[in-house]
């Protein structure tokens, strides 16, 4: 695997750097370099969860899973026809008992019951095998050779028997069993090529045996018709292998595919788990550091340490505001490990929403002005109760607003509304930008993306916060969408399920 280095740039210009520099060669990362070199453990952490989760994307399928599939393919299709089968036995063994020999059908008739328990019982082994955690295998494959030779045995002992009681002659009933036995062990026993090949080979025995038979006790010269009988057989033996030389070649051309994809899948499901891992487990590494870091910075800023000079107090704030961009960086990634992970733990009470949402806006005031906006909340006389996270709610209440300052010309109002919508409460922000695409929903809420605002301005950040927000309306059983203003602006809607007045008691 080719070497690679990710490396994050966390403070601005002309301040002194912290980069963290990940070397990774054959799933295992090997070096890593900080702002401060003796903290690897971390690192070393990270490497051995990364490297066993890469070993992963390696894995293929070996000789012994392509039967385990097969088996649980042969049961499944033997169990699903277990009833067709039982009255196709049926009704041939009641017309060779009622037109040729009672005692002989009823000896069928128990071959017949035995083949079919022994065959219901490997086929249950099979499938338990498989809701047990456990894998099929070779002692399952011989219990299904020696089932398909009872069954196939059965079978052409039922041939065999009607043709010599019929005489030399015509044996159209028996040699139209075999044939439709043959019809439906190309159809149906396909999975394994020893086991159709052992079945149609116990079948093509007994097909040629009736007609040489009656040649043979005859002595009748090429010209007979018993010699045209025996040549048909020849070319229906032929009709048979072909067709179940089809229905194989469709079953492993399926089965091929199958494969290709569940490894495809384990590759990505492996690859998106390292990548989870990784990032989490970075990300929880990179915050004692920069924990570290930030203190040390509030601290120099605070003047505790001494008088700080306005040159070296501008270089100090610039680091300060980079390490809580990296901070809320940190938290972000951690937020959208957790959604994507279903670990999105939720601590939902009781909160009058209305009151959260003002809030929410409060904070948010200065960093609106910061783009020129200020944002103008339209608040309802009556309070809205709802079961929510007020941490996580508000979490999402300020991603709306900032990506509506963000997208907002100078001197712009934010609108923010609260209504109910039926059972439902509806949260509108309103800017009063050039409007995102309708068309680019899937985009907009996809994570690291970033928004275009459609005059040309890039805006800041990581492209995380609407992902996450969604995942945290989602996780309310809530729903959050986007659509244009009638005039200019985009409206992000999120509603939440409320639980009335009452609530409130």
């Amino acid at each position: 695997m080719a070497k690679c280095a990710t490396v994050f740039p966390l403070f601005g210009d002309n301040v002194s750097s912290f980069r963290l520099i990940i070397s990774t060669w054959s799933g295992e990362l090997s070096e890593v370099s900080a702002y401060r070199p003796n903290e690897t453990r971390g690192a070393s952490r990270v490497a051995g969860q990364f490297g066993l989760l890469w070993k992963r994307l390696t894995t293929t399928r070996t000789d012994e899973d392509r039967l385990q599939r097969q088996l649980l393919d042969y049961a499944e299709v033997g169990q699903r026809l277990f009833w067709q089968r039982q009255m196709i036995f049926g009704v041939a063994l009641l017309l060779a008992g009622v037109y040729y020999s009672l005692p002989l059908a009823v000896l069928n008739l128990v071959m017949v019951v035995v083949s079919e328990a022994y065959d219901f019982r490997v086929f249950q082994n099979i499938s338990k095998a498989k809701d047990h955690g456990q894998k099929p295998g070779q002692r399952h494959f011989w219990s299904v050779v020696i089932g398909t030779i009872i069954s196939s045995g059965a079978i052409s002992f039922f041939a065999i028997w009607i043709s010599i009681l019929q005489g030399q002659g015509s044996h159209f009933m028996p040699m139209f069993f075999l044939f439709a036995a043959g019809v439906f062990a190309a159809m149906n026993n396909h999975h394994l090529l020893c086991i159709l090949a052992l079945r149609l080979a116990i079948y093509g025995v007994t097909f040629f045996a009736i007609p040489i038979r009656d040649v043979v006790l005859t002595g009748a010269d090429l010209g007979s018709e018993l010699w045209v009988q025996l040549f048909t057989s020849v070319f229906v033996a032929y009709f048979i292998i072909d067709c179940s030389r089809i229905f194989l070649s469709m079953y492993r051309t399926n089965m091929e595919r199958l494969i290709e994809l569940e490894v495809q899948n384990k590759k990505i499901e492996a690859a998106l788990a390292a990548k989870s891992a990784f990032l989490s487990t970075m990300s929880h590494e990179l915050r004692t550091p920069l924990t570290s870091i930030s203190a040390s910075l509030d601290l120099a800023l605070s003047g505790n340490l001494g008088k700080v000079d306005e040159a070296p107090k501008r270089v100090l704030e610039i680091a300060q505001r980079n390490s809580k961009t990296l901070k809320s960086l940190i938290d972000e990634v951690l937020d959208l490990q957790k959604a994507s992970a279903g670990k999105l733990q939720l601590q939902c009470h009781t909160t009058d929403l209305v009151a959260l949402v003002q809030e929410a806006v409060d904070v948010n005031q200065p960093y609106a002005g910061r783009f020129g906006c200020v944002i103008q909340f339209v608040r309802p006389a009556e309070p809205i109760y709802a079961s929510v996270d007020v941490q996580r709610i508000t979490q999402a209440l300020s991603n709306m607003l900032s990506n509506a300052a963000k997208f907002s010309p100078a001197e712009s109002e934010i609108e923010v509304s609260i209504m109910m919508r039926q059972d439902m409460a509806l949260i509108e922000v309103r800017d009063q930008g050039e409007g995102l695409d309708e068309a680019r929903k899937d985009e907009v809420f996809e994570p690291f993306t970033q928004l275009d605002s459609g005059d040309g301005r890039k805006a800041g950040g990581t492209g995380l916060g609407l992902s996450i927000t969604k995942q945290i309306i989602e996780a309310h059983d809530g729903r959050i969408d986007y659509y244009r203003g009638p005039v200019r602006g985009t409206v992000f809607a999120m509603t939440l399920p409320v639980q009335g007045k009452a609530a409130a008691a």
